[in-house]
């Protein structure tokens, strides 16, 4: 690469984070940093729900799936998949989750 190569590639990112600022967001990609998702275990799963106040059928109407996986996770028998232990993840930590998904 040529030092006006160069020259021309900063030129383009800096005029790139000047369009991201002035909010123009096409021109750009946003690179998000990985979030651990706790692995949870049965008694995790029993802590959650009944930290969110919910019954086992409250809990697999919200998520979409039936009562008996919720009781099969609890009981330890399954184990939820990521996408589940993601929602499950979010639903913890923030409770105003499951007023926004119940009450629409």
């Amino acid at each position: 690469m040529s030092e006006f190569d160069f020259y021309e590639e900063l030129k383009a990112s800096l005029e790139d984070a000047i369009a991201y600022k002035q909010g123009d967001h096409s021109r750009c990609r946003v690179l998000l940093p990985e979030v651990p998702v706790p692995d949870y275990k049965a008694a995790d799963i029993v802590r959650a729900r009944k930290g969110l106040n919910l019954s086992q059928r409250s809990l697999a109407n919200l998520i979409g799936v039936s009562p008996r996986t919720v009781e099969a996770w609890e009981t330890g028998k399954n184990k939820p998949a990521a996408p589940t232990r993601c929602l499950l993840y979010l639903l913890e930590t923030d409770h105003s989750l499951v007023e926004r998904l119940t009450f629409r």
